[in-house]
């Protein structure tokens, strides 16, 4: 059985470098696919999480264990993800290679296209209602676990939820989109 999140931080801030490697191996890939649904790119989402691992290995002695190490790491990611996407601003063609989910090969054509045109449309909206959007409906978080990786009240989770699911909506909807 692997040890618990907290056990390898401790190890890690104790020196022991195999703990941060398990720790990588644990959280690499869901952190590369967070990146990818915020920006789009399977080069930049690489960068970025370059980017998250380093800054983990540099602060975790900030880390705070009453939470949950997943959020912190994951909170990381949404902030690098969004300063990327400031600092890039004009937002650049979708990547027409990249699947957006993992389909089997017998998936109808309608199917891809209706993907591709969410993924298309998701990435029109702005970072704060993506990013909520992603964390729900492609990591399946919780409202506590939204709340806490972007440090906001459930409440408002809430409501950026709403707000961000009838933008995608609307947008789908003017771009002649329907899933049935």
């Amino acid at each position: 059985m692997s040890p618990d999140d907290e056990t390898l931080v401790r190890r890690c801030l104790e020196g022991d470098d195999q703990a941060f490697d398990e720790l990588l191996e644990r959280y690499e890939r869901k952190v590369f696919n967070g990146a990818l649904r915020m920006v789009n790119s399977r080069e930049d989402a690489l960068d970025i999480t370059q980017n998250v691992f380093l800054k983990v290995y540099q602060n975790l002695e900030r880390f705070n264990a009453r939470y949950k190490f997943f959020s912190w790491i994951y909170r990381i990611m949404v902030n690098e993800s969004i300063n990327f996407l400031n600092k890039r601003k004009p937002v650049d063609p979708v990547d027409e290679s990249l699947p957006s989910s993992q389909r089997g090969p017998l998936e109808s054509l309608r199917g891809v296209e209706l993907s591709e045109a969410v993924q298309d449309t998701l990435m029109q909206l702005k970072p704060d209602y993506r990013t909520i959007i992603v964390l729900r409906h492609f990591h399946g978080h919780s409202y506590r676990e939204m709340g806490e990786i972007l440090e906001i009240r459930e409440e408002m989770v809430k409501s950026r939820l709403f707000s961000g699911r009838k933008m995608l909506r609307d947008l789908m909807v003017r771009r002649g989109i329907h899933s049935s």
